[in-house]
């Protein structure tokens, strides 16, 4: 393992499209979502932990979760749970970690990567990652992993790259596309040069300073202000103070979308960013009905194409659904066809409206 080589795992986010399973207080990083008795921010360490010395893996998460995620991550250096005191999308935090690495190590190279998501072909992810810290290391470069379409999916950003490649599978990007309609997705999977977006970066803690510096300098000026501080007893209490100076903005917005020297590597390795209920049925063992079944005392009955999750001492009963998504909570049932799924972050905000948070 090469000791300049780091990741920074982010596991700030509330999950709410898994809702009413994910919670504020405990979000979907921290479940067993796929019922294999581990959850998914412990299958994401796990994988780099394959590559990466341990030493050098970090969690980037929210002052709340930071217990939580100890907990989880048995062993774990308790210095490499980093918090941030609030959520402000991507970029703060992104350009928190690579100041705090590029302190201890001018030679680092970066992995950012989401700590929810699925990915099943652990060999060919490293070596693809591998690929991207060669590239970085010898380019002046910012990297991402672009994943090969498999239809036109409309809860995914895009990443359309030039026709030729620069070297074996890296592309220059040319654009970035938040999540289109359907006739734009389509469009997108038939002209062959775009590629689902995973969020996954790759590059060198200097380089994307540099980045900030030139395309998002306020953000760079608040931590750099603060840099020598990082590292120290007086990180905390400065990043504390700092913090609320930032604005809330994604990676992608503050950078990705700006930067000139983007790019690209297609890959498969079995990739899912399990963002909604469905996407975690696909990924689910299913009955001879099509039913994928969380939970030991559920019975369905000319039910098809369910996606069923329910505690493991409740009995259901489902007669009569198809393509439903059913989640049983303590406190809360969620009953909701499979094409509406996109929509329970307004179902979230509607509760929260009509009945408050108590249920969020």
């Amino acid at each position: 393992m090469n000791k300049n080589q780091y990741v920074a795992i982010i596991a700030g986010g509330i999950g709410s499209r898994f809702w009413p399973k994910s919670r504020v207080g405990y979000p979907k990083q921290f479940l067993d979502i796929l019922n294999t008795g581990k959850t998914l921010i412990q299958y994401t360490y796990e994988r780099f932990q394959n590559f990466i010395p341990k030493e050098n893996i970090y969690i980037v998460t929210s002052n709340e979760y930071e217990e939580i995620v100890k907990e989880q991550l048995a062993g774990i250096p308790p210095e490499n749970v980093v918090c941030e005191p609030s959520r402000k999308n991507t970029a703060p935090c992104i350009a928190y970690i690579s100041f705090k690495i590029l302190k201890n190590d001018p030679q680092a190279t970066l992995i950012i990567a989401p700590a929810d998501h699925l990915i099943l072909d652990n060999a060919t992810f490293e070596k693809t990652c591998q690929k991207a810290i060669q590239f970085v290391e010898d380019n002046n470069a910012l990297v991402t992993l672009g994943i090969q379409p498999t239809y036109p999916n409309t809860g995914y950003g895009y990443i359309q790259h030039e026709a030729e490649s620069i070297e074996d599978n890296v592309y220059k990007v040319r654009t970035f596309t938040e999540k289109p309609n359907l006739e734009l997705a389509k469009t997108f999977l038939l002209s062959g040069d775009f590629l689902w977006n995973a969020g996954i970066f790759i590059w060198k803690a200097a380089t994307i300073i540099k980045m900030f510096e030139i395309h998002e300098p306020e953000i760079h000026e608040i931590f750099a202000g603060e840099q020598d501080k990082l590292n120290t007893p007086e990180e905390k209490e400065a990043i504390e103070r700092i913090y609320p100076l930032c604005s809330s903005i994604s990676i992608d917005y503050a950078v990705m979308e700006k930067a000139d020297n983007v790019f690209v590597i297609p890959s498969s390795f079995g990739w899912s960013d399990l963002g909604t209920w469905a996407s975690a049925y696909d990924n689910l063992e299913k009955d001879y009905l099509g039913n994928a079944i969380a939970g030991d005392k559920v019975m369905v009955i000319d039910s098809t194409q369910c996606m069923i999750t329910a505690p493991h001492d409740k009995l259901l009963v489902l007669q009569g659904l198809n393509d439903f998504i059913v989640v049983d909570t303590p406190d809360v049932l969620l009953i909701c066809r499979k094409d509406k799924e996109q929509e329970i972050k307004e179902y979230v905000a509607e509760v929260k409206r009509n009945v408050g948070d108590q249920h969020l």
